[in-house]
């Protein structure tokens, strides 16, 4: 019995490898935290990932934190008055219940401005980011930087202040 449990935990292992890149905390699912290496001349860099909320209430994403950077904060891309796409910092995002919250290029998205350490934004390198919410509470992520943007996504993300 024993041995067929090790075949079993065997034959499983890779499956949990390949889902390393996921959290829970409480009633959230965070899947593939990741950021786009980051230019030598850019002052700041973008971090992305998708909430699934399983519960059957809102939760709110109060703050992000990082080591990385001592100004940490939440934004999105919204049409401004004129008509014009602009990015605006937010005081907090609501993550529906039951569904799905994409933080991505174009869309809500966490900014690190002025990163401490430039050299773990480089491809292949992770760094913590802990988001904070109403409800799950908070939980710690790796974001992955990547040199390109995974799927579809488009790699810009210009940011004027």
């Amino acid at each position: 019995m024993l041995k067929h449990a090790l075949v079993l935990a065997a034959l499983l292992l890779p499956g949990a490898y390949a889902n390393a890149h996921e959290y829970t905390v409480g009633d959230l699912h965070i899947a593939h935290p990741w950021s786009l290496q980051l230019p030598p001349n850019a002052p700041n860099v973008a971090a992305y990932f998708i909430v699934h909320n399983n519960g059957k209430a809102d939760d709110r994403l109060l703050s992000v934190d990082s080591p990385i950077s001592d100004d940490v904060q939440l934004h999105e891309h919204a049409q401004a008055a004129s008509g014009a796409m602009q990015m605006r910092q937010v005081a907090d995002v609501t993550v529906p219940a039951g569904k799905d919250l994409t933080f991505a290029p174009s869309a809500y998205h966490v900014m690190l401005l002025q990163p401490k350490d430039r050299s773990l934004l480089s491809e292949g390198k992770r760094f913590p980011l802990t988001l904070h919410f109403e409800k799950a509470g908070d939980i710690t992520v790796e974001v992955a930087v990547q040199k390109q943007p995974p799927g579809d996504q488009p790699a810009v993300h210009e940011h004027a202040h």
